[in-house]
């Protein structure tokens, strides 16, 4: 695949990954880069890129950004564990058919999904390939309506539309806005509390090989049939015992261990009161435990990537020790 040939479109180009993903295209000479963003991106358009600023729930919007592009990079999305859900379905499922019907209309020959392994998430999760179903049910509305536009992805697959998913699992590394920064601060202030045994394995994906996998999906789209209408779970290739990961982050950080201990039988009745009370309440943010979050910190959740290793040819291009180290340096600088 010549990069130099292709224009393409990243939605949530602002964001973590999509930042990313776009330094990586500009290192390959993509021919043409436009970003798409709920606010200004100036530090894109310094580096060349077409930053349009607006929303995916509007289709004219979104039509307009998606006009010469060869290439869709979706990456955009509401994530979280609490909100109404009519919100998580404009942004994640709305927003993502609009993106399928404008690549049509524009004649945009392929798109890339971010999507995440909790469409897939239904409890205790061991090396899980893309043979595992959807759930019947979900504990939060993120993985519903993540699970609902990935559907829509990948039944857009055709012969003049090629798309394929990418489920990368806790995107991490430095610049992450979000999840280190949030278990960082609850440990420091001694509110970080161990759901369940803590012998529980989960992967983890590092930023820049999140961003590899979604290139490479690219690339195999162009090069052959073999990952269309696919969804392919992504990780750093081996999980981590979550608690002691967390806990020899901590230490490297200067941060006490996490040292109180909760059962997940406890933390899930928790969650459903704390559920109930935000639903009833003006409460504001979100709930710090709620069933959904029980699970992600008691259970196991790590997948199998052979598919993503055999038809994408992805294979983590760092290291956890390597990014470790990177993404302490990040966070001793800030």
């Amino acid at each position: 695949m010549d990069w130099k040939n292709e224009k393409v479109l990243v939605t949530g180009g602002g964001g973590f990954l999509g930042r990313k993903i776009i330094e990586d295209l500009a290192a390959l000479n993509c021919a043409s880069i436009r970003s798409v963003g709920r606010k200004s991106q100036p530090a894109l358009e310094r580096i060349g890129v077409e930053a349009l600023c607006g929303d995916i729930r509007d289709s004219s919007f979104v039509s307009k950004a998606c006009e010469t592009r060869s290439l869709v990079i979706h990456t955009a999305a509401l994530a979280g564990v609490w909100g109404d859900f009519e919100d998580f379905y404009r942004i994640n499922v709305t927003g993502t058919q609009n993106i399928i019907d404008s690549c049509i209309k524009r004649n945009v020959s392929a798109l890339v999904y971010t999507s995440s392994p909790s469409v897939a998430y239904s409890g205790n999760t061991e090396n899980a390939d893309e043979s595992v179903p959807y759930p019947g049910k979900y504990l939060a509305y993120y993985p519903e309506t993540k699970a609902i536009a990935e559907r829509a992805v990948l039944k857009a697959n055709s012969a003049n539309f090629a798309t394929v998913a990418i489920r990368p699992h806790l995107i991490w590394g430095p610049g992450d806005p979000h999840l280190l920064p949030r278990v960082i601060e609850r440990a420091g202030k001694g509110k970080l509390i161990q759901v369940g045994d803590g012998k529980n394995l989960v992967d983890m994906t590092y930023v820049d090989n999140a961003s590899s996998a979604h290139i490479l999906a690219a690339e195999t789209l162009r090069n052959s049939q073999k990952a269309n209408g696919k969804a392919y779970f992504i990780s750093d290739g081996k999980p981590v015992v979550l608690w002691s990961w967390i806990n020899n982050l901590l230490k490297e950080l200067g941060i006490p261990p996490v040292d109180r201990r909760i059962s997940y039988r406890s933390a899930y009745a928790a969650g459903i009161f704390i559920e109930f009370l935000y639903k009833v309440l003006p409460f504001s943010g979100e709930p710090y435990m709620t069933r959904f979050i029980a699970g992600q910190l008691a259970f196991s959740h790590y997948f199998n990537i052979s598919a993503a290793r055999n038809d994408l040819g992805y294979n983590p291009k760092t290291n956890s020790d390597e990014a470790l180290k990177k993404t302490v340096e990040w966070l001793k600088q800030k």
